[in-house]
C-alpha cells in the first residue's frame, strides 16, 4: 500500500511537470528551508526534509488508491 501512495506521488510529479504552467503545479512547499547540520568531529551528518504537494501529485496518490482497490 505504502508503495503504491509513493509511486502515486512519483506520478503525479511527472503529470506536473508534463502540464508545466497550468493549475496542476499549484502546491505547498513545507518541511525544513535550512538543513539541520550535526557535527561530530570525525563525521558530519546533514539532516533536511522538504515535501512539495501539487494538485497533480494528489491526484496521482488517488489513481493509485483507484488501482490498490481493483488489485485487492
Amino acid at each position: 500500500m505504502t508503495v503504491l501512495v509513493l509511486i502515486g506521488f512519483v506520478i503525479g510529479t511527472f503529470i506536473g511537470t508534463y502540464f508545466d504552467g497550468t493549475f496542476l503545479n499549484y502546491g505547498q512547499t513545507f518541511g525544513l528551508t535550512n538543513p539541520v547540520e550535526l557535527d561530530m568531529g570525525f563525521v558530519v551528518l546533514t539532516f533536511g526534509l522538504k515535501f512539495h504537494i501539487t494538485i497533480a501529485s494528489v491526484v496521482g496518490v488517488i489513481i493509485a488508491f483507484v488501482v490498490y482497490r481493483f488489485i485487492r
